[in-house]
């Protein structure tokens, strides 16, 4: 049998400055660093014997090499990871959702609704990373430009329960003209359930009675790219 040679462990101060994370960070700008290594740089060092590196690529595998489902991570669950303590899990969920708000504050940089993927567009940053549902309103003027957001319900895995009456308040405060409405199905089916069409008829009812018009309404899921639109699929 071939005999394997380990590879000898070498800390990150003894590499060479140009592959070191931070100092390639500095050097080159942040896009030139792989995931693992942006990670690295949080976690900073490791317990004896182990890298940032090692620790960050090892937190990724847990998570698929995917940073949408690392960003879903409880911080709880990444102290499970050996090298990562209670401090380190904060400072990781804390820059992941530093990244999180920085999608959706760059999504209401232009904030008028003209179809299901503009909304979508401002909806998913702030529902597609949770592990609840949550659901969400955007209020709009005449010319469908965004004047209000707020959350409106947070539930369990399974949905959420809606007071109707509270989001017309809101939309009367704001004298808002039309409404969008989303909510996240942490599962990943997109599919409304059947609460959800009654849910949604139930406002857009309510929204007539108003002069309050119902535009749309975006299930997303954890998937990129991956929503229903109401509107879409002819069911307003």
């Amino acid at each position: 049998m071939k005999k394997i040679t380990e590879i000898p462990y070498i800390p990150i101060r003894d590499w060479a400055e140009s592959e070191r994370p931070r100092e390639k960070l500095i050097e080159r700008g942040s896009s030139a660093l792989s995931n693992a290594e942006l990670l690295a740089i949080l976690i900073n060092n490791g317990p004896k014997g182990t890298s940032a590196l090692d620790i960050a690529r090892r937190l990724l595998e847990t998570a698929g090499n995917n940073l949408a489902e690392l960003a879903r991570t409880d911080p709880r669950d990444m102290k499970g990871i050996h090298g990562i303590g209670p401090r380190k899990a904060a400072a990781l969920a804390a820059a992941l959702e530093l990244g999180s708000r920085r999608r959706h504050a760059e999504a209401m940089e232009h904030p008028v609704i003209d179809g299901s993927q503009s909304a979508y567009n401002i909806i998913e940053p702030a529902l597609s990373d949770l592990r609840h549902e949550v659901f969400l309103a955007l209020f709009l003027n005449r010319a469908n430009k965004v004047i209000g957001q707020k959350i409106h319900s947070t539930g369990g895995i399974a949905g959420t329960i809606v007071d109707v009456r509270l989001l017309f308040k809101e939309a009367l405060m704001l004298e808002a003209s039309a409404l969008v409405l989303g909510h996240n199905h942490p599962s990943g089916n997109k599919n409304p359930s059947r609460s959800d069409i009654v849910l949604t008829k139930k406002i857009k009812d309510a929204g007539a009675l108003m002069e309050v018009r119902l535009l749309d309404h975006i299930i997303v899921t954890p998937k990129t790219n991956s929503y229903f639109s109401f509107t879409d699929e002819g069911l307003l």
